[in-house]
């Protein structure tokens, strides 16, 4: 080759290469058009109507085309949602929701939340199972199994928007509090409630994790949250969670979950810990009950036999205020031979339990105060009595300053098993430098654990 022949060459690919690279620079490359296809043929059906199929017990095999499209709401990349994906029928204001059985890990990477997804149901099964309307393949064992990862996209597949798949914005349904999430017809929706906040039990004496550890392994675990209200439900958590062991956020505000229940137990389901956006002041779970009828006597009996006991269980008493400060017990009215007195324990509860009983009294007047006392199942002292002159009824009675009177009673320590008799507990004698208006207050402070004696006040009295 000659040297003419040579730079000819040379420069012919310089040329070349400052064409492409000017292209590229220019972003003159045409970029491929994106073939975005419906895997699946129109709907012919609601999801609301093929969970209408539902039959009340046993399976359905739908044998002809059942093809309806629904939103991803649930999310397994935090490890709380273990082969299932929870599908609702609307992004926003769902009217009903469905859980898909997939015998497959990782779902959020092909069905984010807020995938729009399009089901062909045909020669799946359809049943009500264990509390769940389920959808999934056959399998001798279960009345819904999983289908198995290799033939999910036979039943299940994106829906295109032109250039992809079509992922919605999900508008958490928002209910009024903990109790109306509690219904089925909520069941694999997201939903959202105010003013919610871990209990008591779940941060003291010290503040729990999202899951609980064996050996250093997760396991399956309950925490339970209340609204403003006093209701509750159970977090569940699973031992696979990612974020299992992070604190419990202690303050208050919305719960974002999956409403889900294992036969008739209720038990939530969060995507990850942003779901339960507690960063707000805690709420009052157990607001003051009472009050409304404050009269300030030096001398009066409460016998409690003017109170109905109709409804059963009765917390409120217009002239005290009865007031729990940790948990949701009140002092409630109960019955035993012919004779009504107030009653409070704490077995079978959770966590601490701190309820006040507020009597109002005219100090300068009355020069005595006493009242009956019995016990029950007796473990632990968890009766104080006090005086106050400064708790304003339905305020912050634990602010109040108390003045512990107890030693001037006899509160019994037996018996262990069973109960006592109600009987005089002694006599208080009012000091003259114990003057104005005032309250009389008992303290009930036990828990379920060490300390859940339960205890009866009747014959309250001022003289």
């Amino acid at each position: 080759m000659n040297i003419k022949k040579y730079l000819s060459l040379v420069t012919g690919v310089a040329l070349s290469a400052i064409a492409v690279t000017s292209c590229t620079q220019k972003d003159e490359w045409e970029t491929p058009p994106i073939n975005c296809e419906n895997r699946f043929p129109a709907t012919n059906t609601t999801l609301a109507d093929f969970k209408a199929l539902t039959p009340s017990t046993g399976f359905k095999l739908i044998e002809d085309e059942k093809i309806f499209d629904g939103y991803v709401v649930s999310s397994d990349e935090s490890g709380n949602f273990y082969k299932t994906i929870s599908i609702q029928d609307k992004p926003e204001n769902p009217t009903a929701a469905i859980q898909m059985e997939v015998d497959r890990a990782s779902n959020y990477a092909d069905f984010p939340v807020g995938a729009h997804v399009r089901i062909s149901a045909k020669g799946l099964r359809l049943a009500l199972d264990r509390g769940t309307v389920k959808i999934g393949s056959v399998d001798p064992s279960f009345t819904v199994g999983r289908i198995p990862a290799s033939l999910l996209s036979k039943y299940i597949a994106g829906v295109c928007n032109g250039n992809g798949l079509e992922v919605a914005t999900i508008k958490p349904l928002e209910l009024p509090n903990l109790a109306a999430a509690k219904n089925d017809q909520y069941l694999n929706m997201l939903v959202k409630v105010p003013a919610s906040q871990f209990a008591d039990g779940e941060l003291e004496p010290t503040i729990k994790n999202f899951i609980d550890y064996v050996a250093g392994a997760g396991v399956d675990t309950d925490r339970t949250i209340e609204d403003a209200f006093g209701n509750t439900v159970a977090i569940r958590n699973s031992g696979f969670f990612a974020q299992g062991s992070s604190k419990l956020p202690t303050g208050s505000g919305s719960a974002t979950f999956v409403v889900s229940k294992y036969n008739s137990t209720w038990q939530m389901l969060i995507r990850n810990s942003a779901d339960l956006n507690f960063t707000a002041t805690r709420v009052d779970p157990a607001p003051p009950k009472g009050g409304t009828q404050i009269a300030y006597l030096g001398a009066f009996l409460e016998n409690f036999e003017s109170y109905s006991l109709t409804p059963t269980n009765l917390e409120v008493y217009p002239k005290y205020v009865n007031d729990p400060t940790k948990g949701n017990r009140y002092w409630q009215l109960k019955t035993f031979s012919n004779n009504k007195y107030i009653q409070l324990g704490a077995n079978g509860g959770s966590g601490n339990y701190i309820t006040y009983f507020a009597v109002p009294i005219d100090f300068t007047a009355a020069s005595q105060f006493k009242f009956n006392v019995n016990v029950g199942f007796w473990n632990a002292n968890v009766l104080k009595v006090y005086t106050s002159t400064n708790y304003t009824p339905l305020g912050n009675i634990a602010t109040a300053t108390k003045t512990d009177i107890t030693s001037a009673f006899t509160i019994p320590q037996a018996p262990a098993g069973g109960y006592g008799t109600l009987a005089p507990a002694g006599t208080y004698d009012i000091p003259a430098s114990l003057t104005g208006n005032g309250f009389i207050i008992f303290e009930y402070s036990g828990n379920a654990a060490t300390a859940s004696t339960t205890i009866q006040l009747d014959n309250i009295q001022a003289l």
